[in-house]
Protein backbone atom coordinates (compact mmCIF):
# COMPACT_ATOMS: atom_id res chain seq x y z
CA UNK A 1 0.00 0.00 0.00
CA UNK A 2 1.17 3.50 -0.86
CA UNK A 3 1.09 6.08 1.91
CA UNK A 4 2.05 9.75 2.13
CA UNK A 5 1.69 11.11 5.67
CA UNK A 6 2.18 14.83 6.35
CA UNK A 7 3.09 16.20 9.77
CA UNK A 8 4.38 19.39 11.37
CA UNK A 9 1.42 21.69 10.85
CA UNK A 10 0.00 23.89 13.57
CA UNK A 11 -0.61 27.44 14.75
CA UNK A 12 2.17 29.99 14.31
CA UNK A 13 2.40 33.79 14.61
CA UNK A 14 3.08 36.01 11.60
CA UNK A 15 6.82 36.10 10.94
CA UNK A 16 7.31 32.68 12.50
CA UNK A 17 8.59 29.43 11.03
CA UNK A 18 7.32 25.89 10.58
CA UNK A 19 8.77 22.73 9.05
CA UNK A 20 6.45 20.23 7.36
CA UNK A 21 7.37 16.60 6.72
CA UNK A 22 5.91 14.02 4.35
CA UNK A 23 6.82 10.42 5.12
CA UNK A 24 6.32 8.03 2.21
CA UNK A 25 6.02 4.26 2.02
CA UNK A 26 5.18 1.73 -0.68
CA UNK A 27 6.99 3.57 -3.50
CA UNK A 28 10.53 3.88 -4.84
CA UNK A 29 10.77 7.38 -3.40
CA UNK A 30 14.06 8.32 -5.06
CA UNK A 31 12.63 8.12 -8.61
CA UNK A 32 9.60 10.35 -7.92
CA UNK A 33 9.21 14.04 -8.60
CA UNK A 34 7.61 15.42 -5.43
CA UNK A 35 5.57 18.53 -4.67
CA UNK A 36 3.77 20.49 -1.97
CA UNK A 37 0.32 21.93 -2.65
CA UNK A 38 -1.95 24.01 -0.44
CA UNK A 39 -5.63 24.91 -0.29
CA UNK A 40 -6.94 27.91 1.66
CA UNK A 41 -10.60 28.24 2.70
CA UNK A 42 -12.77 29.14 -0.29
CA UNK A 43 -9.86 28.91 -2.75
CA UNK A 44 -8.58 26.38 -5.27
CA UNK A 45 -5.70 24.07 -4.50
CA UNK A 46 -2.41 25.54 -5.75
CA UNK A 47 1.13 24.32 -6.31
CA UNK A 48 3.58 25.65 -3.71
CA UNK A 49 6.88 23.99 -4.58
CA UNK A 50 8.32 21.10 -6.59
CA UNK A 51 11.53 19.07 -6.42
CA UNK A 52 12.73 16.72 -9.16
CA UNK A 53 14.52 13.40 -8.87
CA UNK A 54 17.77 15.25 -9.49
CA UNK A 55 17.11 17.83 -6.77
CA UNK A 56 16.11 20.77 -8.96
CA UNK A 57 13.50 23.01 -7.27
CA UNK A 58 10.91 25.59 -8.23
CA UNK A 59 8.46 27.72 -6.23
CA UNK A 60 5.27 29.68 -6.55
CA UNK A 61 5.95 33.41 -6.71
CA UNK A 62 4.02 33.96 -3.46
CA UNK A 63 6.46 31.82 -1.43
CA UNK A 64 9.75 32.30 -3.29
CA UNK A 65 12.52 33.37 -0.93
CA UNK A 66 10.58 32.25 2.17
CA UNK A 67 9.96 28.51 1.64
CA UNK A 68 12.47 25.74 0.90
CA UNK A 69 11.55 22.29 -0.41
CA UNK A 70 13.99 19.42 0.18
CA UNK A 71 14.11 15.64 0.23
CA UNK A 72 15.98 12.91 2.09
CA UNK A 73 15.95 9.82 -0.12
CA UNK A 74 17.54 7.67 2.59
CA UNK A 75 14.54 8.40 4.83
CA UNK A 76 11.91 8.42 2.03
CA UNK A 77 10.82 11.83 3.32
CA UNK A 78 9.93 15.20 1.77
CA UNK A 79 10.22 18.49 3.68
CA UNK A 80 8.97 22.06 3.42
CA UNK A 81 10.73 24.68 5.53
CA UNK A 82 8.49 27.74 5.86
CA UNK A 83 9.95 31.02 7.15
CA UNK A 84 8.57 34.55 7.49
CA UNK A 85 5.04 33.17 7.53
CA UNK A 86 2.11 35.41 6.64
CA UNK A 87 -1.62 35.08 7.39
CA UNK A 88 -2.10 34.47 3.64
CA UNK A 89 -0.12 31.21 4.05
CA UNK A 90 -2.95 29.74 6.14
CA UNK A 91 -4.11 26.58 4.35
CA UNK A 92 -4.15 22.81 4.38
CA UNK A 93 -0.81 21.66 2.96
CA UNK A 94 -0.65 18.46 0.89
CA UNK A 95 2.23 16.25 -0.19
CA UNK A 96 1.98 14.83 -3.73
CA UNK A 97 3.94 12.61 -6.08
CA UNK A 98 3.85 14.33 -9.49
CA UNK A 99 5.43 11.49 -11.47
CA UNK A 100 5.76 8.75 -12.58
CA UNK A 101 2.40 8.19 -10.85
CA UNK A 102 0.20 10.51 -8.78
CA UNK A 103 -0.50 9.97 -5.07
CA UNK A 104 -1.78 12.41 -2.43
CA UNK A 105 -1.28 12.71 1.30
CA UNK A 106 -4.11 13.53 3.70
CA UNK A 107 -2.97 17.09 4.39
CA UNK A 108 -1.85 19.02 7.45
CA UNK A 109 -3.33 22.32 8.68
CA UNK A 110 -1.14 25.42 8.88
CA UNK A 111 -2.67 28.47 10.57
CA UNK A 112 -0.79 31.79 10.69
CA UNK A 113 -2.46 34.18 13.12
CA UNK A 114 -1.72 36.50 16.01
Amino acid sequence: QVQLVESGGGLVQPGGSLRLSCASSGILFSIYEMAWYRQAPGKQRELVAVITRGGSTDYAVAVKGRFTISRDNAKNTLYLQMNSLKPEDTAVYYCRTNSPRSYWGQGTQVTVSS
